[in-house]
């Protein structure tokens, strides 16, 4: 299943670090006291580019994600940090890796089947360990990462290292991520050994002669470079690099492909998978950006983000971003924000009945097409310097609403809400 980025829900650890009293009578605490967070998040999307019914079909589908994380302060150099959340959705297109259970409509990749897979949940644990030297220039970090939905298992570990200079006016960082994922392959019904129906339609006979994955995992392995700073009163820049590279089963086992050569054949008004889609067993993909933010005056400050894309399946893609928060007084900021994305097609993106099957790799995945796409958005934040409003013994610190609507030049359209809230024990 792909899913757009719910990554519109992000968190930011403010670590508020300190350099040492010279006495050493005290040491400032990385962390006062322990936060939680709530998120929660509803994605909402639609198109006609289903990769599940190779390219044409409907793209409907709705997420909530919701989570808790919380931060604690093991020691006055130790935070641990712990994230675990569930993901709910319910997809029109994947509900079409078996769309012949419908009882009351015609089989069509334009309509939902009600197929056991038409929702899931994926559930996902992260725990986060972060120390800092006693001067408070250096933070250390290690990092987990266990989830699972329907069919796929993930799981990763990681570890970073944070180094601050010159009055920690200038940061560089790096870290690294090791995922190992294992999938259960829900191969298109029609492709899946002993398939039989005496509705298919077509000229000769249906025999796509498939040949299931001999491998089920999936590696990915990446390492991230970056370099923050200040460079004046009112300028603070970062750029960053990533490395990532990936191997093992990177197709989708159920997004169909269908090919220009063979014979179509149906059942009712849905055409059965000539195959599913085959990409390479390796990837490379390199990301290099920058961030920059200008503190206008104490009102509005100008957040801008670059970014370029490259990975050897052919794709190459910019993005640009600006966000401007804008201080409306003590306790209310606004977050108005634009993000524009272009990408190339990858080397082996074929439209429906265009590639054919004599080839070795073909897709009809659109993430992996040609588009352009504009996200527009606004949020507001609540915070109270007080953290006056309580909910049992902790006191309300924050609270986030964001808005954004995403268009993409191939037809995909989705809107997401997200809210957070932060709450900081007494």
């Amino acid at each position: 299943m792909k899913k757009l980025s719910v990554l519109f829900l992000f968190l930011v650890f403010n670590l508020g670090l300190a350099q040492e009293d010279p006495s050493n009578a005290y040491q400032k605490r990385v962390l006062e006291a322990a936060e939680v967070d709530l998120l929660f998040s509803y994605y909402n999307q639609d198109g006609e580019n289903a990769a599940v019914t190779g390219g044409e079909g409907t793209e409907e589908l709705t997420d909530a994600t919701s989570s808790i994380v919380v931060k604690m302060p093991l020691n006055p150099d130790d935070v641990l940090t712990v994230d675990v959340g569930i993901s709910a959705y319910s997809s029109a297109s994947s509900s079409n890796i078996d769309p012949f259970d419908k009882v009351s409509s015609t089989a069509s990749p334009f309509s939902a089947s009600s197929g056991a897979s038409q929702s899931d949940a994926l559930v996902h644990f992260n725990p986060t360990y972060e120390h800092s030297s006693k001067d408070r220039n250096s933070v250390y970090s290690a990092q987990a990462y266990v989830s699972r939905e329907y069919d796929y298992f993930s799981i990763g570990f990681g570890g970073g290292y944070t180094r601050m200079f010159n009055e920690k006016n200038t940061q560089l960082g790096a870290s690294f991520q090791v995922y190992l994922d294992s999938w259960n392959p829900q191969y298109p019904i029609e492709l899946r050994e002993g398939f039989f129906d005496s509705r298919i339609t077509g000229t000769g006979t249906y025999d796509p002669g498939f040949v299931e994955f001999d491998d089920e995992t999936r590696n990915t392995y990446s390492l991230s470079l970056s370099l923050s700073q200040i460079l004046g009163k009112r300028v603070q820049g970062s750029v960053f690099m990533d490395f990532v590279s990936q191997s093992g089963l990177l197709s989708t086992p159920h997004q169909r492909v269908y090919f220009s050569d063979v014979n179509d054949f149906f059942i009712e008004d849905f055409q059965l998978a000539d195959g599913v889609e085959r990409l390479p067993d390796s990837r490379f993909k390199i990301p290099i950006g920058a961030r920059l933010n200008y503190y206008m005056n104490d009102l509005i400050v100008l957040r801008g983000y670059y970014r370029y894309y490259s990975d050897d399946w052919g794709i190459t893609a910019h993005t640009a971003s600006l966000e401007v928060p804008i201080k409306l007084n003590d306790k209310f900021t606004l977050y108005p924000n634009y993000r524009f994305y272009s990408q190339t097609a990858a080397d082996y993106f074929y439209g429906k009945e265009i590639a054919v099957s004599t080839l070795d790799y073909y897709t009809s995945d659109y993430d992996l097409s040609a588009f352009d796409s504009h996200q527009y958005g606004m949020g507001v934040r609540y915070k109270d310097i007080f953290a006056g409003t309580k909910v049992f013994t902790f006191g309300l610190k924050t609270i986030d609403l964001r808005f954004n609507a995403y268009d993409r030049s191939d037809g995909l359209s989705s809107y997401i809400f997200s809210l957070g809230t932060t709450f900081v024990a007494d």
